[in-house]
Order: structure tokens, then C-alpha cells, then sequence
């Protein structure tokens, strides 16, 4: 009597439990990837550490950058995100919808790949390469500076 009323409920509601946790890992809503700059990226949490990180996207040069943030679970991942800080990258990620707790992670895009990216996109069909050293490598080789025309003062407005 005991087992059927009691611990027979208890079984069944922790064979949902992990068959529900299980398919929300494993089932993704969304697959895609980002490009950007990796600015930030630390390892957080009380209980369950995961590592946070935040992409900064830009569009076009001068506009202001969106962030895209993400969670990575994987340590290895992580160091090879970490290797290019600084540098433009392509994120490959994958949306979990329906984990409860933060302890999965802190949002819904984990990523699970990283590639350094090649070249640049500054407009429809132009790109420019990315320089070998990176955003944080080698500085460029110095161009000659070009002398700016001279300005013609401004005439007196009469009125």
C-alpha cells in the first residue's frame, strides 16, 4: 500500500522529470551564427558554473553595437573562444527553450563552435580581409600621411 501510493508516484514524476530535462537538452529550437568580437567571457555561477559571454555585433562601422549574449558549456569551446578575444569570429549556436533553472545556463544561446573569421562585410559586396594579427595583433605597417587642404577663411557677412 505504501509503495503504490507513495513511492510509485514519486518514481514515475523523476522519470519525467529527467525525460523532459534530457529532451530540452538534447532538442534545439534555433541553430545559427553570429559574427562579431568576443568582449567578454567569464565563468559565473553559485552552484553550476558556466562560462557567459558577450559578442558585440556590428553592422556597420560607426553604428552602435547590439550585443549577443551566450553561454558555453563546453570548457573546450571555451578556451577556444577565449584564444580569440579580440578578434572577429563566427559563433555556432544553438537556442534550448524550456530549461527552468540558470543552473543550464544564464541564457538560451549555447554556444557550440567557434571559427576566426576571415574577412569583414562593411556593405552589400564589399568585405574587407581581416588583418593577420587580429584586432589585438601586430599594428599595421605606417602609411605616409596625407596633409590636409588648406581651409579658406570665411568671408565678413554683411547685412
Amino acid at each position: 500500500m505504501f509503495f503504490k501510493r507513495i513511492v510509485l508516484p514519486l518514481v514515475v514524476l523523476a522519470a519525467v522529470a529527467f525525460v523532459y530535462f534530457w529532451a530540452a537538452l538534447k532538442w534545439s529550437y534555433a541553430t545559427g551564427e553570429r559574427a562579431g568580437w568576443v568582449q567578454k567571457l567569464s565563468k559565473k555561477g553559485w552552484v553550476c558554473k558556466t562560462w557567459e559571454g558577450e559578442l558585440a555585433l556590428v553592422s556597420l562601422p560607426g553604428s552602435t553595437a547590439e550585443k549577443f549574449l551566450f553561454t558555453v558549456r563546453d570548457d573546450e569551446t571555451a578556451q577556444r573562444i577565449m584564444r580569440h578575444i579580440g578578434k572577429r569570429v563566427s559563433l555556432h549556436y544553438e537556442e534550448k527553450v524550456g530549461l527552468p533553472t540558470s543552473c543550464f545556463g544564464e541564457t538560451r544561446h549555447f554556444v557550440t563552435g567557434v571559427a576566426l573569421a576571415e574577412e569583414i562585410p562593411i556593405g552589400p559586396g564589399i568585405v574587407v580581409p581581416t588583418p593577420p594579427g587580429g584586432a589585438t595583433g601586430t599594428p599595421p605597417a605606417a602609411t605616409p600621411a596625407v596633409p590636409a587642404a588648406p581651409v579658406a577663411p570665411a568671408a565678413p557677412v554683411s547685412r
